[in-house]
């Protein structure tokens, strides 16, 4: 059984190119049965993936036993596979939601996440986990893409592996390695409405039905996610519309959208905010659509979701707001960190021979380099130009949204802007070609 489960779970990686490329993955890990089969099977999976593995464990204090059940899954965790864990305190206490819970848990692993550098953030979900999300999405009348149910892919490289395999599979499995699981009461208590799902509704269809009938609700995701897939091939047919995404954030071309059927332009804003990672509930696209068709340039619309929308520029922006990063001091040979929504890496190497004044890549002179949001009264002498240009009015010409630009990040050598990323590169700190310099890449996360 091990032996078989191993062997089916590497034939899915390979078919549906989950964890394709190298790099460090975290593995989110309760303690509980489907948990603990992902750890052991990753574990002997990792050396021919090519991964770094990361236990994480959020220790909600929802529990009393819940401190015990982090000590387990650390010592286990250190003694079966070498693997450190980092254990995270939420606190919740006894009376917090499943959706608190959740909330507070996905919060502290994507910040394990981002402090390892990981390109991976792997959860345990199942085919049962998937049955019970499109049976109460189907009872809280969800709209038909909320029937596609939990995605194999996630954005920032959430991944979900054993979305085809079944509870009762796992737990044998687990069993078989002799993994000692922890059974969470709150699995059992009725008064959350996912466990009463489980509990009741679920065997009740099974039992008026026949055993497998449940298992329809995967041919409900299944239709759903291929039709989900084909209004995303169609965004790209869709001419002038110049669809943009990042993760989390998207805009389009207004006068194309509001040119579109009221119905049509919010279908086509939602599968649009489906390739962002974004949830967008019908109502609040059919919002994005009136505003988009009325807003003058530079008004702004909080959407449901903590979203906020943006017209400017002839474009509509949807984007959750940025909180501004602290300052990164680019120190050291070589360095990759995070600011916000954007990837900075640098290293020493030769200055060549001609600088550009666009684009995502520059060289600097080494010396007192910072990389920080942009501020109000910043001024840059752009390469090759005349005269001193505010950062404030390059943004603008850019096309860069008033909602992003308190976070947009400029590169400073020795108190002078030398540089905004993706939009102009400054006479200051420039290095002789060939002599050595410090290369900065920025990217979009």
């Amino acid at each position: 059984m091990p032996g078989g489960l191993l062997a089916r779970l590497r034939r899915h990686l390979a078919a549906a190119r989950l964890l394709a490329e190298p790099g460090r993955a975290v593995v989110a890990v309760s303690g509980g049965a489907d948990s603990l089969a992902l750890l052991d099977l990753l574990a002997a999976l990792a050396p021919d993936l090519g991964l770094d593995l990361v236990v994480a464990h959020a220790d909600h204090g929802i529990h009393p036993a819940s401190a015990s059940v982090a000590a387990q899954v650390r010592a286990e965790a250190a003694a079966r596979y070498g693997f450190a864990t980092t254990v995270g305190e939420l606190a919740l206490g006894p009376r917090a939601s499943e959706t608190k819970a959740r909330t507070a848990r996905y919060r502290f692993l994507r910040a394990v996440q981002e402090e390892c550098g990981a390109r991976y953030l792997v959860t345990a979900h199942h085919a049962d986990d998937q049955v019970e999300t499109v049976l109460l999405r189907l009872l809280r009348g969800t709209a038909p893409l909320g029937l596609a149910g939990i995605p194999a892919r996630g954005a920032r490289g959430l991944v979900r592996p054993l979305l085809p395999f079944r509870r009762a599979e796992l737990r044998a499995y687990v069993e078989a390695r002799g993994l000692a699981p922890f059974d969470d009461p709150a699995n059992a208590d009725e008064r959350h409405t996912r466990s009463w799902l489980r509990i009741t509704l679920v065997p009740a269809v099974a039992l008026r039905l026949g055993a497998d009938a449940p298992l329809a609700l995967l041919d409900v995701a299944r239709h759903a996610g291929e039709e989900l897939r084909a209004w995303d091939a169609v965004l790209d047919e869709l001419p002038g519309l110049e669809v943009e995404v990042s993760d989390g954030a998207f805009d389009v071309a207004r006068r194309v959208l509001s040119g579109y059927d009221k119905c049509l332009a919010g279908r086509v804003l939602r599968a649009v905010a489906a390739r962002a990672g974004i949830r967008l509930p019908p109502g609040a696209a059919g919002r994005l659509v009136r505003f988009a068709a009325a807003a003058a340039s530079g008004r702004r619309l909080d959407v449901p979701g903590g979203l906020v929308a943006e017209a400017a520029f002839g474009r509509l922006t949807v984007h959750r707001p940025q909180t501004v990063a602290g300052p990164l001091v680019l120190r050291g040979a070589d360095g990759d960190e995070s600011f916000g929504r954007y990837r900075v890496a640098w290293r020493r190497e030769p200055a060549p021979r001609r600088i550009a004044r666009t684009g995502w890549t520059t060289w600097l002179a080494a010396g007192d380099l910072r990389l920080r949001a942009a501020d109000d009264g910043d001024r840059l002498r752009p390469l090759g130009g005349v005269g001193r240009r505010t950062v404030s009015r390059l943004l603008m010409e850019a096309k860069v949204g008033r909602g992003e630009r308190a976070a947009y990040p400029v590169v400073v050598a020795a108190g002078d802007v030398a540089w905004v990323p993706g939009v102009c590169r400054g006479a200051v700190a420039l290095p002789a070609p060939g002599h050595e310099a410090v290369r900065v890449d920025v990217t979009v996360r």
